[in-house]
């Protein structure tokens, strides 16, 4: 296994990924404010911006659209995922095999744990098989570390994000993309908690350009190293001005302020 830092998904030692997940995750509601969205490809052009090292994507979305982008965007494949109308236990179904993602071309692959559902130890195993077999092809793999069920009251809170952190470290994660704990100390612990492991923020829901930049950059002073964002990049009018932003708070450590006024 070729080390992290030499994966193309990162860029001196930092990751922008830019998740499009959404449409099995959460549905076309998620395109409602900007429907041209809907095309993949409108998001794809986004992901050329030399600050996104890596576009998380699904097979389907893979299959019809990284062909017309392989040379200017590295692909993230997510291998499972499920749609928000399911009611159940919180569990996320294998949609893509490692040797397929590797026939796709993916430089990265992408799978969600939900620690604490009635459905981990399954979810465990069908990780422990994609890790081991992404090995194979030196492809690294992220973990969206998302304790989640029926025993869990608060997803974000500090104790739990550590735990996330150090869940994703264990059984094998190279990077572990978990919610915001609410501080910056939380979450410099959730990130010492990871070890040697690199950890990145799920961007959320989409807020004000300078509450979100200014949440990255306490991530980034917490140690952390980058963001895994969707809806807080391709949900905007200008999503190139906010990533020019970003470079600078994720790559070259300006604070907010300073990358909103350039």
């Amino acid at each position: 296994m070729i080390p992290i830092d030499d994966s193309p998904i990162v860029r001196d030692g930092k990751s922008l990924i830019l998740a499009m997940d959404h449409g099995l995750e959460h549905g076309p509601v998620d395109f409602k404010e900007v429907p041209e969205k809907l095309d993949p490809s409108t998001v794809f052009e986004t992901a050329t911006h030399d600050a996104v090292t890596a576009m998380a994507v699904q097979k389907g979305v893979a299959e019809g659209y990284y062909p017309s982008y392989e040379d200017d965007v590295n692909l993230l494949l997510k291998l499972n995922g499920t749609s928000n109308l399911w009611m159940g236990e919180p569990d996320s179904p294998v949609n893509c095999s490692v040797d397929y993602a590797a026939e796709l071309g993916a430089d990265a692959l992408g799978f969600t744990v939900y620690s604490g559902s009635n459905n981990e130890v399954e979810m465990y195993e069908e990780f422990r098989d994609a890790q081991e077999k992404g090995r194979e092809y030196d492809l690294p793999m992220v973990m969206w570390s998302y304790p989640r069920g029926q025993g869990l009251k608060n997803d974000t809170k500090p104790s739990t994000i550590s735990y996330a952190t150090r869940i994703a470290l264990e059984i094998g994660a190279d990077i572990a993309k978990v919610k915001y704990p609410g501080s910056k100390e939380a979450m410099a612990h959730a990130v010492k908690s990871a070890g040697d492991m690199k950890v990145v923020m799920s961007g959320g829901s989409k807020t004000s350009d300078y509450e979100f930049l200014s949440t990255v950059e306490a991530v980034m002073d917490a140690g952390a190293s980058g963001l895994a964002v969707g809806r807080n990049v391709w949900q905007r009018e200008d999503p190139t001005q906010l990533l020019d932003a970003l470079e600078k708070v994720i790559y070259e450590g300006e604070t907010a302020d300073a990358a909103l006024e350039e």
